[in-house]
């Protein structure tokens, strides 16, 4: 699919976009890559070069571009009705609250909104509401993870632990508390995972304890620090975090808006680790972009306190397009498509087989540690192994563009911590077939050489990006 031809010349729509783009998260670009069409795991660029979408979007397009079945959904609906608000309710929006529930294997109710920030910021009103109407308003602080990412709304970036997202926005929202990350490559308390008492989970008692137990709504976390780093926990981490919960009576808030719908290996992140938590928010995955739509899912018991006669006691949040007919459809499309096509399964296939390729990359001197957590992976990049000195930006941004020359796109964590930009992700569509994982690790590899021998990559050894020697994609096991 070469997409539709374009109405103007590339170097006239560049001077458009540089008159009236501004780029999300990104410095001022005078060279954008504009992308035309999406086919499979492919896009395309406006000079009709292709490129394997190795960050799935933005760690959202699992089920892979131009699913026809998810176009007609939309289509179908929007002839029917494309909006009401869920002030009441629409056919589309209930099978869909219903899917979720089943999807998550527990009694929840679903609040729908536009986005993963939307989401976190509904976790949160709806967590400080409860305990007030339990008779405990003094508990609205939560504790969430330095490193972590929760949005970039006001309450979801006081959540988030990534100190560069938030200069020049501060003063930010009071009552959010930060604990070190789970990370056992740089373990913040000077241990090894061989000899440690889990200490990177254990701080919540000490920090809930010192802020008054109380005093504390929440505990929000992903499964896996994804956008911070790739950061994954020790296996009894998460297991640890909801016993502390329980015993102080306190909300376990599970972001799974990038490790839910299969990205784990299973349907969302913390069933991983087995665990229940109170609410789970998510998005991404839940429409894999096609629309954009996010949910709350809230344990029934949380729901039913809700159902006061104070005439303040319902939740009083309204999302003008959250759950919109179209959405929900959109969703319902793709979900139909991971349940069909075991894309769930697929992607914790993808993750052995990456791993398997990628691990000899650990013998590179400037790879410190390789992190995988289903299809989802992160490659910490150094100056030296044994410092672990972390990579400079020009290091890391030689390994994405020699990546993009042999018509890979990678990501990496930028705008996080100062002096740890160090790390890259990958996160692949899960319909990605066997051969295109040959194709990422022969393009990884072949870039972590060039860096070594301190030239530019050579696309020899290496799959060609040519149309027609492109591997193709599988949408099967």
């Amino acid at each position: 699919m070469s997409g539709v031809k374009p109405a103007f010349t590339k170097e006239e729509l560049l001077e458009k976009d540089r008159n009236y783009v501004w780029h999300h998260i990104s410095p001022h670009n005078d060279e954008p890559l504009i992308v035309v069409s999406g086919e499979g795991c492919w896009v395309t660029d406006i000079d009709g070069k292709r490129y394997f979408d190795g960050m799935s979007g933005l760690w959202c397009v699992n089920v892979g571009h131009g699913r026809e079945e998810i176009a007609a959904a939309a289509y179908e609906q929007m002839k029917t009705i494309a909006y009401s608000p869920l002030i009441q309710s629409h056919v589309p929006a209930i099978q869909l609250a219903e899917k979720i529930s089943s999807w998550l294997e527990g009694d929840y109710r679903i609040f729908f909104s536009n986005s993963g920030s939307d989401a976190n910021e509904v976790a949160f009103k709806i967590a400080r509401q409860y305990y007030h109407q339990k008779g405990e308003g003094t508990r609205h602080k939560f504790i969430s993870r330095h490193r972590a990412y929760h949005g970039n709304s006001m309450g979801a970036l006081s959540a988030t632990g990534q100190s560069q997202r938030k200069l020049k926005y501060e003063p930010l929202v009071d009552g959010f508390e930060h604990v070190p990350p789970p990370y056992c490559y740089r373990c913040p308390f000077g241990k090894s995972y061989s000899s440690c008492n889990i200490e990177c989970a254990q701080i919540y008692d000490s920090i809930i304890n010192w802020e008054g137990a109380e005093s504390v709504a929440g505990v929000i976390l992903e499964p896996v620090i994804t956008g911070g780093g790739m950061i994954v926990p020790p296996p009894e981490y998460l297991q640890i975090v909801r016993e502390i919960c329980d015993k102080y009576g306190i909300l376990l808030i599970v972001d799974e808006v990038i490790c839910g719908f299969g990205r784990s290996g299973e349907k969302f992140g913390h069933h991983n680790y087995g665990v229940t938590p109170d609410i789970v928010t998510m998005a991404k995955g839940l429409t894999s972009a096609y629309s954009p739509l996010s949910a709350t899912a809230v344990r029934a018991e949380l729901y039913e306190s809700f159902r006061g006669k104070d005439g303040i006691s319902h939740f009083r949040h309204v999302n003008t397009f959250g759950g919109n007919q179209v959405s929900c459809a959109v969703a319902l499309a793709n979900l139909e498509i991971l349940e069909r096509e075991s894309l769930v399964e697929r992607s914790a296939y993808l993750g052995q087989q990456l791993s398997y390729r990628l691990n000899l990359l650990l013998d590179h001197p400037n790879v410190g540690d390789i992190r995988f957590f289903g299809s989802a992976c992160g490659i910490e990049m150094v100056e030296d192994q044994i410092t672990k000195e972390p990579a400079s930006a020009d290091k890391v941004l030689q390994v994405v563009q020699a990546c993009k020359q042999q018509g890979l796109l990678i990501g990496k964590n930028g705008d996080t911590v100062a002096g740890f930009v160090n790390i890259l992700t990958l996160c692949p569509p899960l319909i990605t077939s066997d051969e295109e994982v040959d194709f990422i690790a022969a393009a990884l590899i072949g870039a972590f050489d060039a860096l070594l021998e301190g030239k530019e990559v050579q696309q020899s050894g290496h799959k060609p990006i040519a149309d027609d020697q492109q591997p193709q994609a599988s949408q099967a096991n």
